[in-house]
Formats: C-alpha cells, structure tokens, sequence
C-alpha cells in the first residue's frame, strides 16, 4: 500500500485536529451518503467491498448490518472500544491518532443502519481517551456535523461515550450491550441477536473499531478500490499489534494476506538479541499456538490461511515467542488471566479454568506428576464446545495447542508429584 489509510496520522501528524482532517477529505463520505445515497447503497457498497469484521470474528460487516429487523425502530450502533485482547493495541492508536475518520465511520454506519443514535463502549482503562472522544464529539456537534438536521436534510445524529470498568467479558458483544443497560456483564443467550434486540431490545448494529475505520475511505474511492488491497476473500488493509520477543514492537498496518515471516522479520526487524524464534501467538490469548516453522512464518495472515495451520487469526494481536519462553508457563500465564476474568455465568468455564490453572500451577511450583498432562488436557478438553459465549474456548487453546506442540515443555516440570 503506499499509504496508511486507517493510521493516517503517521501520514499526516494533525489529523486529530477536526480542521486538518477536513482538509484532507473529512467528512465527506458521511455528507455523500447523507445527501446522495439511501442506507440499502451504502450496505450494498460495504457488501461489495466485502468489508469483515476487525474484533475478531471476521463476518462481513454489510451482511451484518442487513439483519436488522425491517420496521422497528430506535435503532442503534454501538462502536465496540473494549481493547481487553491481551497483545491487542491498535485500536487504542486510531482513536487517539485519527479520530475523527473513526467518528466519521461511525456516523456512516449509523446512516445505514438508519439509526439516529450511537453509543462508544470503551474499556474502563481508556477514561482519558474516552474524554478526549467527548470533546471530538462536541467539536463535531458546533461544525454541524453532528446533530439534527445534519447536510440539510432531515436525517439527525448525535454520539455518546460509555466507559465501562475493565471487564475482558464485556468485549462480548451481548455482554456489553448489558453492561451498557446497567446489568452485570454478562453474555446473553443468543438468538435473538442484537440485531433484532440489542440495546435497549431494539435492532443494534455492533462493529469494532478498526471496522468503522475503514468506512470513509470505502465510500470515498469505492468497493473496486478496496477490493484491490488485499486477498480475494480477507479485502482492504489490516492492522497487525506485533509485540513479544522482537526488535520493533507495534502497529503495522499492511495488505491482509502478508506473511507472518514478512511481519516479524521485516516490518518487526526478527527477534530480539538474536535469539531464534520458537512460537507465534496470532490472536493474543484466544487462538492455538503456533510453533515457528517455516510452513507457519510463509502462512498469508488472512482469515482463511491461517486457520489451514491450525489456528485464527482474530484481531490480529501477534504474540511473538522467543526460544527461552517455557510453553508451559505461557499456558499458566494465559490460563491465569482467563480465570481472573472469567464472568462465571457458566460452570465449565468457571470451573475449567479454575482446575487448569491450579494444575497449571503444579508445574510451576515443581509439584507436577507426569499424569498431571493428561490431566490438564482433558479438563481443557472438557471444557471445549460446552460454554455460553467464546471466553471459555478461547482460555483452552494456549493449553491444547501448548501440549500439543510442546509437551516437552511440560514433561521437563514434572517429578514425582510430591
């Protein structure tokens, strides 16, 4: 690509000022749509851009939008800013970077959606960026870019702000929509789906932040455009929050389909002090391990490539693992903070992750018998397509895939159990 078109303020510094990002086309997509264009062209462009979801999931944000119920009304849009993926940041950089273009997503998506009203769910630990946000906001709503009666027409928007308290649950998206009603966050029973009962139960569109980034520049230059970057199936760009065990951590915004190799060695600069790399964690936390050989490093980063390796790609939260790291206390590692912020809703993740981390716990105090892995594995197993939402399987792939790839990593912690 041969410029950011989500990260344009490494482009241009002043992009977070509303009076530089007008001058660089802002807000002129949202004006198009509003004046020129009905809420089934703008879905059936994101459609045709094929367009997937950023959080994690990948669906395709246009056919997610066309699920909302026909004829009822409030609807709204929720902008999903609860970054709680361990390894996952580049959310946190659009928003304090280039926030009005995610603003100006926002306001599209909300146009087709046909709501007037949308909320900004962020995690508790982004108060000072959620205030920042506010006064955003406020700038737009004094430009008349926000407000009622928006371009002339009779279409009205305004756009609030709501800070939750650091719950990893709450980037479930039902689970934030009831964090959001004032309840305990907690995953809700699915259907119906929000987009026939979400908030408040009416129809609700809810989308990561990276997604609505990438709205503006859709409309701007078109589904053709887009569908250029990128592969067949996973289009556009892509941020990818590379950190662990390599020389230049960070955000790395490139085409969907590069090369875990090509990211770690050549944007990420290969491992730090020239140690060789052992694993790859794709998705921070919440995909299997992948052990570093080449057919994995030469694997497209996309969301059909890698799954063909044995993991996901999520939110693209690149975990690097140097040869020093024991497997096995990366799955305590892991495995303590699935339990530390499991809701417990349901018993097999409430009770799974409580037995893997004390057997986990085992093998770090050197108390691990070598039954201890079988074990391990079968309550992991247990716990396995038994959950109410997707924290449960997520807390069992560092430890499956660990076992699996490395359990000599867990053989070496293992005596005779006393």
């Amino acid at each position: 690509m041969p410029e950011h078109i989500l990260l344009r303020h490494r482009d241009i510094p002043e992009i977070a000022d509303l009076d530089v990002y007008l001058k660089h086309d802002g807000f002129t997509a949202f004006e198009d749509v509003v004046k020129n264009q009905t809420p089934e062209q703008v879905i059936e462009t994101v459609k045709t851009a094929n367009l997937r979801g950023r959080g994690g999931a990948g669906f395709p944000a246009g056919v997610k939008w066309s699920f909302l119920t026909p004829g009822v009304f409030p609807r709204y849009v929720v902008a999903n800013a609860d970054e709680s993926e361990p390894g996952t940041f580049k959310d946190r950089e659009i928003m304090e970077g280039n926030p009005y273009q995610f603003l100006e997503g926002i306001a599209i998506c909300s146009y087709a959606a046909q709501a007037n009203t949308a909320y900004i769910y962020c995690r508790g630990e982004f108060w000072d960026l959620a205030h920042e946000l506010e006064g955003k906001i406020e700038a737009l709503t004094k430009r008349g870019l926000l407000g009622e009666g928006l371009f002339d027409t009779d279409y009205s928007l305004m756009i609030y702000v709501y800070l939750g308290a650091g719950a990893y649950i709450c980037g479930e998206e039902t689970a934030l929509l009831s964090s959001m009603e004032g309840e305990i966050g907690h995953p809700r029973l699915r259907p119906p789906f929000p987009a026939a009962e979400g908030l408040f139960a009416k129809p609700t569109v809810i989308n990561n932040v990276e997604t609505l980034t990438n709205l503006p520049p859709i409309i701007n230059q078109g589904a053709d455009w887009y569908c250029s970057i990128g592969t067949e199936k996973s289009t556009g760009p892509k941020i990818f929050s590379l950190s662990g065990h390599v020389e230049r951590p960070g955000n790395y915004e490139l085409p969907f389909g590069t090369t875990f190799r090509e990211l770690i060695f050549e944007h990420g600069g290969g491992i730090r002090d020239g140690k060789a790399i052992k694993g790859i964690l794709p998705a921070g936390a919440s995909a299997p391990l992948l052990p570093a050989t080449d057919e994995v490093l030469d694997t497209p980063m996309d969301y059909e490539s890698v799954p063909k390796v044995g993991s996901q790609l999520g939110s693209a939260s690149i975990i690097v693992l140097d040869e020093t790291v024991d497997i096995a206390w990366m799955a305590y590692k892991t495995t303590s903070f699935f339990k530390h912020e499991s809701c417990g809703k349901c018993a097999p993740c409430r009770e799974g992750t409580y037995w893997m981390y004390h057997i986990l716990n085992r093998f770090q105090n050197g108390n691990a018998a070598p039954a201890d892995i079988d074990l391990l594995n079968r309550v992991a197993l247990g716990i396995q397509g038994k959950c109410f939402c997707a924290l449960g399987e997520f807390s069992i792939t560092p430890v499956v895939a660990g076992i699996e790839h490395f359990r000599s990593d867990f053989e070496a912690l293992t005596g005779d159990g006393k």
